[in-house]
């Protein structure tokens, strides 16, 4: 078999994914361009990639490719009808990174909620040294135990946070984007309602018609002015212009973003021009990557890789 791996490097340099060389001959490339596309799978039997589109203009000339592995949950970047007609088989990865999004999401919510950037200044700049008093405690801040915290996208992420939040004694509620969701393990609630108890509002949803641009402008006229936004989802998700409104007009207080709609952050995003790290907290999509959770998805891939080989359907999306 001829494996070709085109996105070596959004799995991290710290990874030894040699362990692809069992199934053959491997090209290993750090990062692929579109222009490049073509010409690096011309003969590859599996393809393993991340964000590089892989449609009928990539995937044409490409006689000899029978599976396409994802090295993510998202596929937004195959075209599975083509693939489908072409008789090539499209797996992804799931559930490896719900550890390490939780975590971020509270870690972006702590640091907000307890304006953590302030502290620090003020211990590194020298103001501490120079207090009268052993503690500061201005800006205020206030505790996530009786907070309302609610969700959007009730998955593995979603869950996992909800428990996470009731551990913190969090009332948690959520609103299903599908309308499938009939869990009634947490309280289901509809979208204004949602909006305008939320102390905590985390996104963990999939980027669908019906969750683009959810939260815009009427949305966060909706929430509390005290109103922290997580937003670990996608970026489209979110209306980046309504929020840099509301953000710097006090509709609500702060907002936490791991995912943006233009990765990397657009020269023109209005977002960029928030400096307040009380209000505004950007992280460059890496809720997901831990050591750990990228180990899990490769060895993820290894095993779709390795059904396949035997006859089994593993993770298959086509």
């Amino acid at each position: 078999m001829k494996l070709v791996v085109l996105e070596k490097e959004s799995l991290g340099t710290d990874l030894d994914i040699t362990y692809f060389n069992e199934f053959g001959e491997v090209d290993y490339y750090d990062r692929t361009v579109y222009d490049e596309i073509a010409d690096r799978i011309a003969d590859a039997d599996i393809v393993i990639a991340n964000k590089v589109p892989l449609n009928e203009s990539t995937l044409s000339g490409a006689k000899n490719l029978k599976i396409i592995c994802e090295t993510a949950t998202g596929y937004n970047n195959v075209d599975l009808d083509y693939c489908k007609a072409r008789g090539i088989r499209v797996t992804n990865v799931v559930g490896y990174s719900t550890p390490i999004v939780a975590q971020h999401t509270f870690a972006m919510a702590l640091y907000l909620l307890e304006k953590l950037p302030v502290y620090d200044t003020y211990v590194k700049n020298g103001d501490y040294a120079k207090s009268p008093i052993f503690t500061c405690f201005e800006p205020f801040f206030t505790e996530l135990e009786g907070k309302t915290w609610g969700i959007i996208g009730l998955g593995n992420i979603g869950r996992k946070v909800a428990e996470i939040a009731k551990v913190f004694g969090c009332r948690v509620i959520f609103y299903s984007a599908s309308g499938n969701n009939t869990t009634s393990d947490y309280e289901r609630v509809d979208f204004d309602t949602l909006l305008a108890e939320s102390d905590i509002l985390s996104l963990h949803c999939p980027l669908t018609d019906r969750t683009q641009n959810i939260i815009n402008a009427e949305a966060l006229a909706k929430m509390k002015k005290t109103a922290i936004l997580i937003n670990v989802a996608r970026g489209p998700v979110v209306d980046e212009q309504a929020l840099y409104d509301a953000l710097m007009s006090g509709q609500i207080a702060a907002a936490g973003l791991d995912v943006l709609v233009k990765e990397p952050i657009a020269a023109d995003n209005p977002l960029a021009k928030i400096q307040d790290s009380t209000k505004l907290l950007i992280t460059p999509h890496m809720a997901w990557g831990s050591h750990e959770a990228r180990e899990r998805c490769a060895r993820e891939v290894y095993k779709n890789i390795q059904s396949f080989l035997a006859g089994e359907e593993r993770n298959v999306l086509v």
